[in-house]
């Protein structure tokens, strides 16, 4: 992956967003299954918080997914997303050490 197509991910006010939720997913997500609170955060509260349809929001985690910055659980029939805070960390080392 290389730091344009990272930027790229980051480029955008609602994927910094969800980055920014899963950073503290007690503090943004409350309601959240007690059971579940290890696999991440489900698919449907970030979407309820974001204000999207299920479509976009789908492409925005799909996205933070492919450049590495979120890690997808899947459980029966939800999926359940958490950041990769050592993925993102080397992301802003490399972005450091190019600028």
């Amino acid at each position: 992956m290389s730091v344009l197509d990272e930027c790229k991910a980051l480029a955008n006010e609602t994927r910094l967003r969800i980055l920014e939720w899963l950073k503290d997913p007690q503090a943004h997500f409350p309601g959240r299954a007690d059971e579940t609170a290890e696999l991440g955060v489900c698919v449907g509260l970030i979407q309820q918080k974001a204000g999207t349809s299920a479509s976009t929001m789908s492409v925005h985690l799909a996205i933070l997914q492919r450049v590495g910055f979120l890690n997808a659980t899947r459980r029966g029939q939800w999926t359940y997303y958490r950041r990769d805070d050592a993925r993102i960390r080397a992301f802003t080392e490399q972005l450091h050490r190019v600028l």
